[in-house]
């Protein structure tokens, strides 16, 4: 099912007067006026699902649990006029739907699943519930979070809320739009080679990356025990953190000083890396960024990382991710009783993905990794990636490295394969020729919105950090938001 055939029909139900105003709030902004009295969850809620009903063409959610959300919305405000404090009491968020959620249908985008209800929520799952959020809805994403532009053979293509006839990147493409549209403040998401970087960037939203094992991944369907980390898209830095603390339970350890005040921050950016092919708006944007970040008193630092650098990231990452798939599924779904197994799971994947398994993920395939390969990649590439990253964040001081998240906007949905950056032709992989370098070794990474192509299309900013510096790169992230005055679009 998909938004306009949710849990519970959601396309009958009258406008409640003022609902815009109300999904405008953020995260923060949502928890606050529920505790302060301001509003009720309930009226928060349904002014979401409103939202949700005029936004079904974007095909967001797999299935909105109308009833569901309603109920506990008013338990929220029960237990809030009891002198429940908790952290996000009545905000209702998103999930992607590779998340098992306790008695709501969980199908890891495979239509086979779409009945499949677990009795038990992932840990981050568990962790938002704790803190009183509620789920609104289980977001789409591409079968088994194998896909970067958000299409999905048994659920449909989930568009851009910038423009419909786009992609939003993926694989946590649902959780983008939804966030996007303002039908939900923030919704959890996963990232393995850019899956919450890549939709954050052609969507316009904030899309969090944290160091990758911080978060816990019990529960959330696999990719690569190595690379996969779950992570959570909002409209704010402040949302984001809001969040992180909720899922870990960790505060910030330090700040910058200064709202827009970025003296003494030394922040890298290496051209030859990760501006060699992107579209000319893209850099120009990138470039004027990097501007008004000096202008605040930051000190940029040109770096090179070498002339294999993008070989080295290609083949460590992409040779870890299509080993560990067959093995880390597998064991996924007989840990967690799925009523699938790993060759019914390949069968029901769409052709052109069905197709790639065949040749990368299945030992047999003419393009599977290697043992001896795989080793090297865990053993050698990935330890000199980390050696010239530290180089950067440790003998140079540079608290982040920034680059543009995407290379280019987002592409044309009938044009979602092939298309052009810079006048080259590309596949759908170079959507994380950016991301990949973060992902290879782990580090913490967030895609802020730096502005927009003449053609009113999200471009992106990312940050990378050392490892385990995450609530650090948050605090930075929130004082270059504000100085880059970027802000996501809703609709």
């Amino acid at each position: 099912m998909n938004d306009t055939t949710a849990a519970t029909d959601i396309s009958s139900r009258p406008a409640q007067a003022g609902a815009s105003d109300l999904t405008m709030l953020g995260l923060a902004q949502a928890a606050a006026a529920i505790s302060r009295g301001e509003v009720t969850s309930e009226a928060y809620t349904s002014a979401l699902l409103q939202q949700a009903r005029t936004q079904t063409e974007l095909n967001s959610f797999i299935s909105v649990d109308e009833a569901g959300v309603l109920a506990a919305a008013r338990d929220a405000d029960k237990a809030r006029a009891a002198g429940s404090a908790a952290p996000l009491l009545g905000v209702p968020i998103g999930v992607k739907d590779s998340y098992l959620t306790k008695g709501l249908a969980t199908s890891l985008g495979i239509g086979g699943l779409r009945h499949f209800v677990p009795e038990e929520d992932a840990d981050a799952v568990r962790a938002i519930k704790n803190a009183g959020a509620l789920v609104l809805g289980k977001n789409n994403l591409v079968e088994m979070s194998f896909g970067l532009t958000g299409s999905n053979g048994d659920f449909g293509q989930v568009k851009n809320p910038h423009a419909h006839d786009r992609v939003t990147g993926g694989s946590s493409s649902g959780s983008a739009a939804s966030v996007g549209a303002g039908i939900v403040p923030a919704s959890l998401g996963g990232d393995t080679v850019g899956s919450i970087r890549v939709p954050a960037s052609l969507v316009g939203v904030v899309g969090f990356k944290p160091t990758t094992g911080r978060w816990p991944r019990t529960g959330v369907a696999p990719i690569s025990h190595t690379l996969d980390t779950t992570g959570v898209f909002a409209r704010s830095v402040e949302d984001i953190a809001l969040v992180d603390q909720v899922v870990t339970g960790e505060r910030d350890r330090e700040s910058f000083k200064g709202g827009h005040d970025l003296t003494g921050v030394r922040l890298a950016y290496a051209p030859r890396q990760f501006l060699d092919l992107v579209d000319p708006e893209v850099e120009a944007r990138f470039h004027e960024s990097l501007r008004q970040l000096r202008h605040a008193g930051a000190e940029l630092i040109e770096v090179d990382l070498g002339d294999d650098y993008g070989a080295l990231i290609h083949s460590a990452t992409w040779g870890i991710f299509f080993h560990e798939t067959m093995g880390a599924v597998s064991e996924f779904v007989r840990r967690h009783q799925i009523p699938t197994t790993f060759d019914e799971i390949y069968q029901a994947l769409k052709p052109e993905l069905r197709d790639v398994w065949g040749h990368m993920v299945l030992p047999g395939g003419g393009g599977a990794i290697s043992q001896e390969a795989y080793q090297t990649a865990l053993t050698v590439s990935r330890p000199e990636i980390q050696r010239r990253l530290d180089e950067v964040f440790v003998a140079q001081g540079a608290a982040a490295i920034l680059q543009p998240t995407t290379p280019s906007t987002a592409p044309l949905i009938d044009q979602q394969t092939n298309f052009t950056i810079a006048g080259k032709d590309v596949t759908y992989l170079a959507l994380a020729a950016n991301t990949v370098s973060a992902s290879s070794v782990g580090l913490p990474g967030i895609s802020l919105p730096m502005g927009l192509s003449s053609d009113r299309l999200p471009i992106g900013l990312e940050l990378d950090a050392p490892l385990r510096s995450d609530r650090a790169l948050l605090s930075l992230a929130r004082r270059i938001e504000a100085i880059l005055g970027a802000q996501a679009g809703t609709f």
